[in-house]
């Protein structure tokens, strides 16, 4: 009798903590929602302002220069920063792992490999904008919206880093060597993830304690996980966009597609020549 009352009671106590445990997990979906829904405007509204200075700035450069011509060259740029942008949104918004901290989330993924193969193929300014807009994007329609201002900053950055490098500063579309085309490509790509390693944690921290009021206890669990993620991220993404940029190389030069960015102290160059 005594056993048959307390495995009632066992069964009783287990229903409870089940019926208790469903309730706060739906607490915890709805506070979920609610505080997305107060954060999309927010997120919208940071996108919209960084859209707007950086095509502001990118117009007066090209005014200043008096660049008249080159609309046919540009359009051709756009094209191909439409398509890289949307390699960007694919490697992320399909090929990642999400990692859960409370209400927020990170994750393992593929969208910097893209990210910094577009600064490879087009230059910091073309290939930074195709990463922003592509992985910003696939923020915005996944549960990853109140990340995407920040999303958009760092990527535009990994873009003009990786571009300076590789293009202004080592004037890698103009070498013929192969070991050297090697090393300027490994470099450029790890001076673009070395950034991101150290800004995305510390960026991330900020933008969430400060800007969208997260406590400070999750913020912190927040950026050191970011930390590991933003580690492995970075390795894979000098690894394979390195081997990518080099298979896609020699067609690319045939066609007269490689980025032609002018070097810093340097005349232009003809890709053709």
């Amino acid at each position: 009798m005594e056993s048959t009352l307390e495995a009632a009671t066992d069964a009783d106590t287990k229903a409870a903590l089940e019926t208790a445990l469903n309730e706060l997990n739906d607490r915890k979906s709805s506070l979920s929602a609610e505080k997305l829904s107060q954060e999309k405007p927010y997120s919208y509204s940071l996108i919209l302002l960084f859209a707007g200075v950086l095509l502001t700035a990118a117009g007066g450069i090209r005014l200043a220069a008096g660049k008249k011509d080159g609309a046919k060259k540009d359009l051709t740029k756009l094209a191909q920063a439409g398509l890289l942008a949307a390699l960007c949104y694919i490697g992320f918004a399909f090929f990642k792992i999400d990692i859960p901290v409370g209400t927020e989330k990170t994750a393992f993924h593929l969208g910097n490999v893209f990210c910094v193969l577009a600064a490879l193929l087009l230059g910091g300014f073309w290939g930074g904008l195709s990463g922003a807009v592509g992985m910003t994007v696939a923020d915005l329609t996944t549960a990853y919206v109140t990340s995407a201002p920040k999303t958009f900053f760092l990527k535009l950055c990994i873009g003009l880093i990786v571009g300076l490098v590789a293009h202004r500063i080592c004037k890698l579309s103009q070498q013929t060597d192969k070991s050297r085309v090697i090393g300027i490509t490994v470099l450029a790509s790890a001076c673009g993830m070395a950034f991101n390693v150290v800004a995305d944690p510390i960026v991330g921290y900020l933008y969430k304690t400060y800007l969208l009021g997260i406590p400070q206890q999750i913020s912190s669990a927040l950026a050191k996980i970011a930390a590991v993620t933003s580690l492995v991220n970075a390795i894979i993404a000098v690894i394979a966009a390195s081997v990518f940029y080099l298979a896609l190389r020699p067609a690319l030069k045939k066609s007269g597609f490689l980025a032609m960015e002018k070097a810093i102290g340097a005349p232009a160059v003809n890709p053709k020549m």
